[in-house]
């Protein structure tokens, strides 16, 4: 009886919610889980979930997953909307059943948070469970790395028979297949790149302490990385990248190997990172019994994820969203946007809600110098709730303070983005960008993010 209110409770205050316009990706699942707290462990028997959490490229990751398993007549759900707390993760599976509680789709991808995981992971039982990677986020809910990787080993410490699917480049990440019983599938890039220098937050080994000597580095942390002291090191990658043909502004041409065999892909998404979100994508499919070579298949169709290189034409404005939350993240971005060879304006929004973090220190430690080393960038607005800090982190990295506009107001925010001529990248923090995003989809005629 419990589960067949909490069901009814969450599906009727979920359409009432999203007739008043809104997403109802939060209360539906909190009210369920107040009348029937293990709701989703009931619901998640007999299907095959993949779990994905890690600091950065989970969104995205997850939507590969999901296209890569619908393309192999492997029909999924999953949480798109990216909430990926437990009550976000309640509602999908939730809507994924009957008032009963049968379940209509037998796979689903989920989007885990990092400090969620220990709870969630224990009552899903996935068949497979992919950690992107691990970098310094969000101190004031996750505080040091160590509590990151604390919390996802509790989580995995009751799912012997699940497969784990790590970033064989992340020493962080790695670390997890330490002692433990299973089958672990490794990823990563077989070559270095020419990223611009960052702060790393793994120099040390995690075993002993020592630092580590890399072979080489793709970007932060990243790399082939091993310790002189202990012997720990990077694992041979069971899904690789031997070769990057090309990394342009749209799209990338890789190179794979899975054993013996080697093949060419496409990704139509820019950037390194996204070609470590494809691979991650990629080791996942394989732990569900899907091929490497045919997975690889959907990377050539697969559409930016909400605020994530998601572009909007406008009129005559050509804008591209890129939501950045901690150092690693930021650089990326800032390295995409210096590597243009046309003038563009940058629109930077620093807000301090709880999903953003409240505890904005991270800006120093990001490389904003990078956007004045060329001409390229022609003027800079600021905005959100630490506008004002933003612009004193930009003037000490070299920024020419009459280039640079606050605007506070929402409105006249997007005002203002649509009358610049030149390519317009936004960066936004969390809560900027899902207002932001809703703004411009609306003008551009794009879906709610959780459609």
């Amino acid at each position: 009886m419990r589960l067949f209110l909490a069901i009814l409770i969450c599906k009727l205050s979920r359409a009432a919610i999203r007739l008043l316009g809104r997403g109802g990706t939060s209360l539906p699942g909190k009210l369920a889980l107040r009348i029937h707290p293990h709701i989703i462990k009931v619901l998640s028997k007999g299907i095959d979930t993949v779990l994905i959490t890690g600091t950065n490229g989970k969104t995205t990751t997850a939507r590969m997953t999901e296209k890569m398993l619908n393309d192999a007549g492997k029909d999924c759900f999953a949480n798109r909307s990216g909430a990926n707390l437990e009550q976000g993760i309640a509602i999908e599976y939730i809507a994924n059943a009957n008032a009963f509680g049968r379940a209509k789709k037998k796979y689903a991808v989920i989007e885990c948070d990092e400090a969620a995981f220990k709870k969630v992971c224990p009552e899903t039982c996935p068949k497979a469970v992919l950690v992107t990677n691990i970098f310094r986020d969000q101190l004031d809910r996750f505080g040091e790395i160590s509590e990151t990787i604390n919390s996802i080993k509790e989580g995995l410490k009751n799912s012997p028979h699940t497969v784990l699917c790590l970033n064989a480049d992340c020493s962080l990440t790695s670390s997890l297949a330490i002692d433990r019983q299973g089958k672990t599938v490794f990823y990563g890039i077989n070559e270095g790149g020419d990223s611009l220098p960052c702060v790393s937050d793994a120099n040390h080994c995690i075993r002993c302490g020592a630092v580590y000597n890399y072979e080489y580095r793709t970007f932060a942390h990243l790399g082939s990385f091993s310790c002189p002291d202990c012997g720990y090191k990077r694992q041979s990658p069971d899904i690789s990248v031997s070769k990057i043909e090309y990394l342009g502004r749209d799209s990338s041409e890789i190179i794979i190997k899975e054993g013996k065999n080697e093949f060419k892909a496409e990704i139509a998404l820019p950037a390194l990172y996204n070609i470590y979100n494809a691979l991650a994508a990629m080791s996942a499919a394989y732990a569900l019994g899907i091929s490497a070579e045919n997975a690889a298949k959907s990377l050539s169709g697969i559409k930016s994820s909400f605020g994530r290189m998601e572009s909007f034409i406008i009129g005559e404005s050509r804008i591209k969203m890129i939501l950045v939350k901690n150092p690693a993240g930021c650089d990326r971005a800032i390295e995409y946007m210096s590597g243009s060879t046309e003038k563009f304006d940058a629109v930077i929004c620093l807000n301090d809600a709880p999903s953003d973090g409240t505890d904005i220190s991270w800006i120093w430690d990001c490389d904003f110098e990078g956007l004045f080393e060329n001409e390229s960038c022609s003027k800079i607005i600021v905005s959100g709730t630490r506008a004002r800090d933003m612009r004193l982190r930009l003037k000490y990295a070299g920024g020419d303070e009459s280039r640079m506009t606050i605007i506070d107001d929402d409105a006249e925010l997007i005002k203002a983005v649509l009358a610049l001529r030149n390519q317009v990248y936004i960066m936004p923090t969390y809560s900027a960008m899902l207002k932001l995003r809703g703004s411009l989809a609306e003008l551009g005629g794009k879906k709610e993010y959780w459609k």
